[in-house]
């Protein structure tokens, strides 16, 4: 376990073990999760992000995209 202590200005350093297991570097940007009391936060690079490749596809091959534009569309027809 490691801790880190946060900063007057709300900083926290990670720890440089951390940054070289998970290649941060100066810039990276680091997304932060808040959920059922936990925080967890996980670095975006290019790894993180091929990771998210395909997670909106349906299992029909129809994409989440295509499927909001039929539903918008068909609102839009009965709204008219």
């Amino acid at each position: 376990m490691m801790v880190a202590q946060v900063t007057t200005k709300g900083q926290l350093v990670i720890p440089s073990l951390l940054r070289r297991k998970y290649s941060i570097g100066e810039g990276t940007k680091i997304v932060f999760d808040d959920h059922d009391g936990k925080i967890t936060i996980q670095p975006v690079t290019g790894e993180f992000v091929n990771s998210l490749c395909g997670m909106l596809k349906s299992k029909d091959g129809v994409s989440a995209t295509e499927e909001l534009r039929k539903e918008r569309k068909e609102e839009l027809a009965k709204d008219k």
